[in-house]
């Protein structure tokens, strides 16, 4: 699969100085959690599940999660597992579909999942596992490692580190190495770490209003910080992907939009009244604020939030040009940008620069003087908003 494959040629040409490579299931792991992209979660109980998930790849999302957890009613849980072993082998063995993860409740259903679907098990990339905790972790990591082995492929795990034991400040920083060595044990099988900022704010009966970022609220922000330092360490972590955004409709503000006019010209005007509408504002700035923080991708719950976190992950010209000169420089040192705005140090900016060059390659390189604004207005996708 490939990022912006929905582009023409001649929009492509226009737009990249360096087109998106193709990417798989089989791909190392930094690449592949880099090009998760906006992962897209649907509900387990969904009518037309096996149309939905055909659907979201249409519609650009690389990456999507079948939650048998949060999502769906206490109730529903035995159908639901059925009913995804029913929907999933209705797909069309020659469709083309998103990196397929299964959020589970307990660690049992992985295996009876895969017993249910049989061959079609094949279509599973992996699993997120909710709650993820020190207490009960191994036995997550555990299921997928037994199924895995039978199954004779590589499955993937996405823990999501959202319980109590991680935001109460006086456990965090224990509760993180623990969960830690667990993760090292599984490391082969570890794709991405992400973060359930909704169930950590319940532990404090807190909701992130629509007007702020998930930064703005101190006691979520501050534990995000620390599952980075901890869990993110780029020599022997793991990659944290965003927090969900979980609005998609703007009713009355408080604020005003924290979207300027100037990257917006008299054209694309249209577009900017959109995502305000859409309330995507708020999401741009989120998706820069976690960029800046350490994170990658994001955990998103509407098909209009994948075309704005895709042109977002696209690095620009400038961005890669300075990438470039840090890798260039072998003996350490300092040297001026191309674009003559910066320095670039070849020892501390190195790190950063292999790390977007990874990024480069799976959501490709802009051409220069081509931003944000333009990659999603010359995108189909944009009628999404």
């Amino acid at each position: 699969m490939r990022h912006f494959h929905h582009l023409a040629d001649a929009d492509r040409d226009r737009l990249f100085h360096r087109p998106p490579s193709p990417m798989g299931r089989d791909d190392d792991l930094l690449r592949l959690a880099t090009g998760l992209g906006a992962t897209l979660y649907i509900p387990a109980t969904r009518p037309d599940l096996a149309a939905d998930v055909v659907r979201v790849r249409a519609q650009g999302a690389a990456s999507c999660v079948i939650c048998l957890e949060d999502a769906i009613p206490d109730s529903a849980v035995e159908y639901a597992v059925t009913h995804v072993a029913e929907e999933l082998a209705r797909l069309d063995a020659d469709a083309e579909v998103p990196l397929i993860f299964v959020r589970v409740r307990a660690a049992e259903q992985i295996q009876r999942l895969l017993s249910l679907l049989g061959e079609e098990a094949a279509l599973i990339d992996g699993f997120v596992l909710p709650k993820f905790n020190s207490r009960h972790g191994a036995e997550f990591l555990d299921a997928v490692a037994d199924a895995e082995a039978l199954a004779g492929r590589r499955l993937l795990a996405m823990p999501v580190i959202e319980t109590p034991e991680v935001i109460h400040h006086e456990t965090r920083v224990t509760e993180l190495l623990e969960i830690r060595s667990l993760l090292d044990k599984h490391a082969e099988r570890v794709l991405a770490v992400r973060i359930g900022a909704t169930d950590l704010a319940s532990a404090f009966a807190l909701r992130r209003p629509r007007d702020l970022t998930i930064y703005d609220v101190r006691l979520i922000a501050n534990t995000v910080a620390d599952v980075v330092n901890v869990l993110g360490r780029p020599a022997d972590g793991y990659p944290v992907t965003g927090p969900v955004w979980e609005y998609f409709t703007a009713p009355d503000r408080l604020f005003k939009p924290q979207l300027r006019e100037t990257p917006f010209g008299p054209v694309d005007r249209a577009l900017r009244a959109r995502l305000l509408a859409r309330d995507l504002d708020g999401l741009i700035r989120e998706v820069v604020l976690d960029r800046a923080n350490g994170l990658i991708g994001k955990t998103v719950i509407h098909p209009s939030h994948v075309p704005v976190v895709h042109a977002l992950s696209v690095v620009s010209h400038e961005e890669y040009d300075d990438a470039l000169g840090v890798l260039a420089i072998s003996d350490g040192g300092v040297s001026r940008s191309t674009y003559r705005n910066k320095m670039n140090e070849a020892s501390p900016h190195r790190a950063w620069a292999e790390r977007l060059l990874v990024r480069a390659d799976v959501f490709g390189v802009a051409a220069p003087d081509v931003g944000f604004v333009d990659l999603l207005a010359a995108s189909q996708l944009g009628t999404l908003l």
